[in-house]
């Protein structure tokens, strides 16, 4: 295929943050031009979703071709993503958030412009208005530039994108010179124009627009059309007079909760638009008008789920992607950009450190320590001179001045896990930290101005240890500014095959074992468990399985026997009756046959079984069969 001599291949920029002029492919046979990151790309695209080498456009004997160079975000023609793609005139190319039409053929270019409202006054008496009770049946259209807006509004997704390819679809096919789409509030306050093209000579100059018009037509929502603007017609028009603009063709618009329209001039005198043109273009504004109410709903629900996602993408060592999990990472996302006491409650073992770590992570003190304290390991001596520090001399073995959590923690937060279990006296005085913002250390008796932030967790219920006396109420109600409760492991039992997975390969890569994952029946083990100790006991449950077992993956042989005892009896028996009495006793048989079939050989009893001979000592000693197997290697020695 031979490149038309007069054509010159050229790239067109239709959002980002690339400049508008026109990008021209002069390449030859076998050249390429490159978009990316880096600086030495042909073209430099500065986006975070786009590769340093993100994809390339290459000339194979005229034939141009798009091709993806392994890029992380991908790369998308007419909304779709390609590895490699023959480019079309007017295919559309999507690199990060920036957007470019191809074009090939001269004849259908039209440049992005500026445009400004001219509040002169305009006179004529060759006005022709449709009123909006026309029938709309009645209007004559052609069908080949409906079948290009509907082409158009089923591939474009963008407002900006569709609003210009509107344009230039009806600037193919009405003489017009400049064309633009103009908006107003639900209130009429006038938007600047929001899309405007020029046509032809490709005037730079900012399109003049009739305010008066522009108004009337939105006001009265009718089409207009005139073809005698002459120098003694606009009357106060310098800038349409300079324009030299001699005809237009206005057509309203419904625009989301506002009002706008379609708003066409020519500047030729030999170039008129014709009734048939305003009843064309009349028709054409309920399609636009339908287009652009679509396309705005659908941007305002992108930014609504980008919002959400950005809400949610927070960081944070949790693992789990059930609903509660969801809710709490949602919490943590209002909550951690503001200094606010949050108390995070839950049963020992759900993670509610982590909570406390990734509400820090993910506040404005993140650069500054996370110190965390567990008020159950430490008698109340040692807690006070740990929290305040103390001064030289303050106690026997105070050989100087020593600082404490608080003084660690200024400027960043400071976690009290098992605040419950604080003794009295030091409830008393962390309430004057938190309500003062200072505290003595030890021994000491100048006040030391502190800026932390403060989290407490508990698996205790503070409100009955307030009834009860054990917990100052004024100390609860400063802590329980937010609320955050982390739900247990039995209440996000989704979150299990996640969890063990990552804990499979955690310890797996500790113990330098290849452990691939869990077997279906583990897994269903593990999901009907009780997990009364959450995530810290499916965590050990797991090291366990990993460093005794010896398969390469965790089998029910390899989970604890109480676990295991815990799952439906049709899970391997299928009998009825006490379920952990006939396990024992299945296991008990098994052993016992493959012993005897090896003739004592346990290397080789192993082997039958398919389990290591650690583990088969190990089920040994666990269902109890030492005195059985003892007989039965009496017997098989005697034999």
């Amino acid at each position: 295929m031979e490149q038309a001599a007069n054509i010159r291949p050229r790239l067109r920029a239709l959002s980002g943050e690339i400049a508008a002029p026109p990008i021209f492919l002069d390449l030859n046979e076998g050249d390429s031009f490159i978009f990316g990151r880096n600086l030495d790309a042909d073209l430099p695209v500065r986006n975070i979703g786009v590769s340093r080498r993100h994809c390339r456009i290459v000339n194979a004997d005229g034939i141009f071709s798009l091709e993806d160079l392994e890029s992380h975000n991908g790369t998308f023609v007419n909304d779709a993503p390609i590895k490699t793609h023959r480019l079309e005139h007017g295919d559309r190319i999507r690199v990060g958030t920036a957007d470019f039409q191809f074009l090939l053929d001269e004849s259908d270019d039209a440049l992005l412009i500026d445009a400004q409202f001219d509040d002169g006054t305009l006179i004529t008496n060759s006005i022709i208005r449709i009123f909006p009770n026309t029938a709309v049946e009645d209007f004559p259209t052609d069908l080949t530039i409906l079948v290009k807006l509907g082409k158009a509004v089923k591939e474009l997704r963008e407002t900006e994108v569709l609003q210009r390819r509107l344009l230039e679809i009806i600037l193919e096919f009405i003489p017009a010179r400049h064309g633009a789409i103009l908006a107003a509030d639900e209130n009429g306050n006038e938007k600047p124009p929001i899309c405007v093209l020029a046509k032809g000579d490709f005037d730079h100059a900012p399109m003049q627009i009739s305010r008066t018009v522009s108004q009337q037509v939105r006001h009265e929502q009718i089409a207009l059309l005139s073809n005698d603007l002459t120098d003694k017609n606009l009357s106060g028009s310098a800038s349409l007079i300079a324009s030299r603009v001699s005809s237009l063709l206005c057509v309203p618009l419904k625009i989301g909760d506002g009002k706008g329209l379609i708003y066409l001039d020519a500047s030729d005198p030999k170039v008129r638009f014709t009734e048939n043109h305003l009843e064309q273009m009349t028709a054409i504004s309920f399609l636009v008008s339908a287009a652009l109410q679509n396309a705005e709903a659908l941007e305002t629900l992108r930014r609504e789920n980008a919002v959400l996602k950005d809400n949610l993408h927070i960081e944070t060592n949790m693992i789990g992607e059930s609903p509660p999990v969801k809710e709490v990472l949602r919490l943590i996302s209002r909550v951690a950009p503001t200094d606010a006491t949050v108390l995070i409650t839950g049963e020992s073992g759900t993670g509610k450190e982590l909570v406390a770590q990734a509400i820090h992570r993910n506040s404005l003190r993140r650069e500054k320590l996370f110190v965390a304290i567990n008020c159950a390991v430490l008698n109340e001596n040692l807690l006070e001179s740990d929290l305040f520090g103390y001064e030289k001399g303050a106690f026997t073995g105070a050989a100087g001045r020593k600082s404490g959590k608080f003084d660690l923690a200024d400027g960043g937060t400071i976690f009290f896990d098992e605040i419950g279990e604080l003794a009295p006296p030091l409830q008393a005085k962390l309430l004057r930290v938190l309500q003062e913002r200072e505290f003595e250390r030890v021994g000491g008796n100048q006040p030391i101005k502190v800026n932390v932030r403060v989290l407490a967790a508990t698996n205790r219920n503070l409100e009955d240890d307030v009834k009860n006396g054990r917990f100052r109420s004024d100390l609860f109600f400063r802590l329980n500014v937010v609320p955050l409760k982390v739900p247990p492991l039995r209440e996000r039992k989704s979150d299990i095959p996640l969890l063990a997975r990552h804990f499979v390969k955690k310890y797996s890569e500790r113990c330098n074992r290849k452990v691939s994952g869990l077997s279906n029946k583990a897994r269903e083990i593990l999901l009907a468990g009780e997990w009364q100790g959450n995530i810290r006991e499916l965590e050990n449950v797991i090291e366990r399985a990993v460093v005794l077992g010896s398969g390469g993956e965790i089998t029910p042989e390899d989970l604890p026997g109480e676990l295991v005892g815990n799952a439906p009896p049709d899970e391997f028996l299928g009998g009825s009756g006490d379920f952990n009495e006939q396990l024992k006793q299945a296991k008990q048989k098994i052993i016992l046959t493959a012993v005897e079939k090896s003739r004592g050989n346990f290397s080789e009893a192993a082997r039958q079984l398919n389990i290591h001979p650690n583990n088969l000592h190990r089920l040994i000693r666990d269902t109890g069969i030492k005195d059985e197997l003892k007989r039965l290697l009496e017997d098989v020695k005697n034999d």
